[in-house]
């Protein structure tokens, strides 16, 4: 009898808030270096250098910010003008401390961020077989 494990979700977004907490926590300024190049990233054209560009992501840079199970966003200010920046959590390489360098590449997990894979099975009769009784049982 086997059971269908479900794929876990990717933890990049996890680490990237980890990071950005304890990075922020110790008086240090997160930086992102992001793809540029990849398929949803929103930022203004003229910061882009070879197909990456580094944003400061520090809570005196930026406002708004938003680090979800799919994007980062927030609002900057790139020569003096306020824009919106948008990156597909797939889309960051890395995120450290721009004071010590100190951080992480993010790996590619390969995992579905939520709404890319397929619907789960719903419903008593989904997975063919009947849903099974716990082996827990309550203790006094």
């Amino acid at each position: 009898m086997t059971d269908a494990v479900q794929p876990m979700g990717s933890n990049r977004p996890y680490l990237l808030r980890a990071l950005n907490e304890w990075i922020c926590d110790n008086g240090m300024t997160p930086y992102l270096l992001v793809d540029a190049a990849r398929e949803g990233v929103q930022v203004p054209p003229s910061v882009v250098k070879d197909g990456r560009v580094v944003l400061n992501i520090a809570p005196r840079a930026v406002a708004h910010l938003v680090i979800d199970n799919r994007e980062v966003r927030f609002m900057a200010r790139f020569g003096g003008v306020s824009q919106s920046v948008l990156v597909p959590v797939t889309a960051v390489l890395a995120i450290y401390a721009q004071e010590t360098g100190q951080g992480m590449m993010l790996p590619e997990d390969g995992a579905l961020l939520p709404d890319e894979g397929p619907e789960p099975p719903s419903g008593p009769d989904a997975g063919g077989e009947p849903p099974r009784r716990s082996h827990l049982r309550v203790v006094k």
